[in-house]
């Protein structure tokens, strides 16, 4: 049974630029090498593993800017073409992208590949370049929606929150792009927050990571119909590597602790959780906080 997922491990790693290599640069005398560029560490990366743990095809999506994408270095092996496999590898590349808040993404097709992304959805914009001096390619397009599972209303309402009392928060464009009651994805403005180093601002990372927190905690009361005000009581973050490209956080319900039904016997709520911060989809920054929920004064 075929697998799709990110690779996980250096040997993975290798497999899935060596199939990059084989199909889209060696029958053109490329280097190997020529199949990879400085994005890598910044992207998202799919493969399709087939019942041997062989990697049998392969693309990648990386972020243009806060709200659009590119799809690129897509290759399925001769041997497995015909099964409907770049379709899985692209359909898998989409939902992140809207988990990510991608609202379009544009990728450069091969003239013989233009019917199969039409037949995806994309459209047709014109010539894009020449590549090795032979290959034809054309620039195409598809606009994305939000995840079918995505509980857009009040992601709306708690981003209307911050923006109007929490300046900062606007300035940096901070957007929910992904709640579904579980895992909670925020992103916001990559130029806005770079560093004279053009990686992530470690205050933005900071801020980020702490209304994410907020931000889940919130958005859990309201689905639990409870009232209470949120204060962030303690807080660490560790930083492990730079945030190149446009970073994003994560909170996922796995990572938490904490009793919110305390609020229904009139008592303080002490919520823990873990929030990760990713450059691509290395973590990035470690954030943990503990919140305390306070009871509304009558």
């Amino acid at each position: 049974m075929n697998v799709c997922r990110s690779p996980k491990t250096a040997l993975e790693f290798e497999q899935y630029y060596q199939l990059r290599w084989q199909i889209l640069r060696q029958p053109w005398e490329q280097a190997l090498g020529s199949e990879r560029d400085s994005l890598e560490q910044e992207s998202i990366h799919r493969m399709i593993l087939d019942e041997n743990d062989r990697v049998i095809a392969v693309g990648r999506l990386e972020k243009s800017d806060q709200f659009s994408g590119q799809i690129r270095f897509m290759a399925v092996s001769a041997e497995a073409q015909g099964q409907g496999l770049g379709q899985k590898i692209i359909e898998a590349l989409e939902h992140q992208a809207q988990k990510l808040g991608i609202t379009e993404i544009t990728l450069n097709a091969r003239e013989d590949a233009v019917g199969f992304y039409q037949k995806l959805g994309y459209s047709l914009q014109g010539f894009s370049h020449l590549l090795f001096d032979e290959i034809k390619h054309f620039v195409m397009n598809k606009a994305l929606a939000h995840a079918h599972d995505h509980q857009e209303q009040v992601s709306t309402a708690l981003q209307e929150v911050w923006h109007k009392t929490i300046p900062l928060s606007k300035a940096m464009n901070i957007k929910i792009s992904y709640f579904d009651g579980k895992e909670l994805i925020t992103h916001c403005d990559g130029d806005f927050n770079k560093n004279l180093h053009n990686t992530m601002f470690a205050g933005s990372i900071y801020t980020l990571a702490t209304l994410s927190g907020w931000g889940w905690v919130y958005l859990q009361l309201q689905q639990q119909q409870l009232k209470g005000d949120i204060v962030l009581a303690k807080a660490d973050i560790k930083y492990h590597a730079p945030i190149a490209g446009i970073g994003y956080a994560k909170v996922s319900a796995e990572s938490v602790s904490g009793d919110f039904t305390r609020l229904t016997r009139g008592k303080n709520a002490r919520i823990n959780l873990t929030a990760h911060l990713y450059s691509g989809e290395d973590i990035a920054a470690t954030f943990t906080g503990s919140y305390a929920v306070l009871v509304p004064t009558p």
